[in-house]
């Protein structure tokens, strides 16, 4: 026999528990991110599963027994060089499988992409290269994207129902950065870094924040410099990316702009699943 819950007036706690509810936080370093209160804050949030990207570190530097004891499977992809980039995903269920890197051998020294499989939903935590440095990172950046691109094309043949969470290092549009026209020149909102977000979503992707939320002034990212936070002079460049088949089992999407463990935010999503 099965029922159907959505004939049962629930109560709100009961309806909450059958959410999975996935954070992606860009953490700019999780040693000091725990420094600053972390393992307090999920305590509190209480996600399902938490999709980590720019972890500056190995789980040997760290006490795994922290995250264990909180109730995560953890998996780690850190990169090579020490102190830069890596990608995590913690879940309280066990995933069926996970998939390190992408396949791709200098994107993957870099720890750029990690793959949960759930079923027949798979989670990704993904950090995009910046090109703020230079003119060299920025070809770096743009040959990512399209590669990023063909990955996922070719992933999608096998794994259709994809939630893609992480630092895109894009602003989509001009309601996504506090001042898209001094900006216009800048790595993370050129022309062609906007195309590509935006031809990444019509090949069959939802921006779940703006699913929910059409309002400005909602970003994930504030430079350090002139109090840009406390003014609110940020970029959403933090995204929760949905393959259209699951658009029936999204339920609510938010920026958690309150968690100020590093200089972005954490970025939900509560999906059925």
């Amino acid at each position: 026999m099965t029922f159907d819950f959505k004939t049962f007036d629930l109560p709100l706690h009961i309806i909450r528990k059958l959410m999975t509810k996935i954070i992606s936080y860009n953490l700019n370093g999780i040693r000091s991110a725990i420094s600053k209160g972390l393992m307090d804050w999920i305590k509190a949030a209480d996600p399902d599963i938490l999709c980590f990207q720019e972890l500056k570190a190995e789980p040997g530097q760290l006490d795994l027994t922290l995250f264990d004891k909180a109730g995560y499977h953890h998996y780690w992809h850190p990169a090579q060089k020490k102190g830069y980039s890596g990608v995590a995903i913690f879940s309280k269920q066990k995933p069926d499988h996970i998939e390190y890197g992408c396949g791709i051998p200098h994107y993957d020294f870099e720890g750029r992409v990690i793959r949960a499989d759930f079923g027949d939903v798979s989670v990704i935590s993904v950090y995009h290269p910046s090109g703020s440095s230079g003119d060299e990172r920025q070809t770096f950046k743009i040959k990512w994207l399209a590669d990023f691109q063909n990955y996922i094309d070719t992933l999608k043949k096998e794994r259709p129902k994809l939630i893609i969470c992480g630092d895109y290092n894009i602003c989509h549009q001009a309601i996504d950065i506090h001042n898209p026209q001094s900006n216009a020149n800048n790595s993370g909102f050129l022309p062609e870094e906007r195309d590509w977000i935006d031809q990444f979503m019509k090949s069959g992707f939802i921006d779940s924040f703006r699913h929910y939320n059409k309002e400005p002034h909602h970003y994930s990212w504030w430079t350090f410099r002139a109090n840009s936070r406390s003014k609110n002079l940020g970029w959403r460049i933090d995204y929760n990316l949905v393959s259209s088949n699951l658009e029936a089992q999204m339920k609510r999407a938010a920026i958690l702009a309150e968690a100020k463990h590093s200089d972005h935010c954490p970025v939900l999503l509560e999906i059925d699943l």
